[in-house]
Parts: structure tokens; C-alpha cells; sequence
């Protein structure tokens, strides 16, 4: 599996280039993101990806000085369950 970071998502890639999973997060201003989409496909379900691509998105969020608005439902739950990460939700 390949992992590719954008600055507006982060992505795994099978070994021909198929789309496993994404979290996208494009910019809403200099100084936040807009986390707003999560997608695993239906053969990685049940791993705990999508928990992997919130721990690191919050890690890229952490080193880029950024704070995220959550309009996915997924993201939602996620920072509900994980406080540690509640300092990067924007107000």
C-alpha cells in the first residue's frame, strides 16, 4: 500500500494505483482546513483505517499549525472519542 499526502488529503493506494482510502481536509482560510470526507473502500473496512487517517491528519494539523472545522460525520464521532485532539477543532 502507498500513502500519499496532499496538502488537501491524505490517500492509500493499492499496488496499481486503486483508491483504498482518503480523508480530504481542503483549506477554508490560511489557518484552517475543512475535514470533510472520509472513505474506505469496502475491502479495508474494518481495520481501523479510517481511525489511521484521523491520527494522521491530526498529526499534519499538529505540524502545520492548523485547526480543522469537521463537516464529515466520520471526523465528527472521531475527535468526539479522542480529546487529545479537541485543541485542533476550530470554534
Amino acid at each position: 500500500m502507498k500513502i500519499v499526502y496532499r496538502t488537501d488529503g491524505i490517500f492509500f493506494y493499492s499496488e496499481d494505483d486503486e483508491i483504498l482510502a482518503e480523508v480530504t481536509f481542503p483549506a477554508i482560510n490560511e489557518n484552517t482546513v475543512d475535514i470533510n470526507h472520509t472513505y474506505v473502500s469496502e475491502k479495508m473496512r474494518g481495520q481501523g483505517i479510517a481511525d489511521q487517517l484521523l491520527t494522521m491528519v491530526t498529526d499534519y494539523l499538529r505540524q502545520n499549525h492548523l485547526k480543522a472545522h469537521l463537516s464529515c460525520s466520520y471526523a465528527q464521532k472521531w475527535f468526539s472519542e479522542h480529546p487529545e485532539a479537541l485543541p485542533l477543532k476550530a470554534k
